[in-house]
């Protein structure tokens, strides 16, 4: 009868609180899963800007390169510095720098005519060590470098 008496006075409850465990995983599921989201849109971001300023030195190294060419093509006498560094690119290549090396071979004969060699160097880079690239001394993980180079006769 004792038995009979509780089930009358407390009558039975269903089990409470297993949604809100469930809940909770769920938001602790869906935040790490955010946080890794986060991770890999940064990374990737990190990738791109890397790899535009990659292209930028490229074409300031292209357009030291061009510089140079016409220094030794265009003059009646062939202008061939040693080194001179560009700073001041316009556009999208404001803060590179590029140097260019010159090099003049010596002065050979083909079929009587007069022939000399020069060879050019550009190298561009983000952040220049003195105003020059390239910069041997930089640590930071943003510094990119680009180097091309061509040999004209004239």
């Amino acid at each position: 009868m004792n038995t009979e008496m509780n089930a009358i006075i407390r009558p039975r409850r269903p089990e409470r609180g297993v949604s809100s465990v469930l809940v909770l995983a769920i938001l602790v599921t869906l935040g790490s899963l955010a946080v890794h989201a986060t991770g890999l849109v940064t990374g990737a971001l990190g990738d791109d800007s890397r790899a535009i300023a990659q292209a930028r030195a490229a074409a300031a190294a292209e357009a030291g390169l061009e510089w140079g060419r016409h220094r030794v093509l265009v003059p009646a006498t062939p202008v061939c510095t040693p080194a001179l560094t560009l700073n001041a690119l316009p556009g999208t290549l404001q803060g590179y720098a590029v140097t260019v090396r010159c090099t003049a071979g010596p002065l050979l004969t083909d079929g009587g005519a007069p022939l000399r060699r020069y060879q050019l160097v550009a190298t561009a880079c983000n952040l220049p060590a003195a105003g020059a690239c390239p910069n041997a001394a930089t640590a930071a993980g943003d510094y990119v470098q680009r180097t091309v180079q061509v040999v004209l006769h004239r």
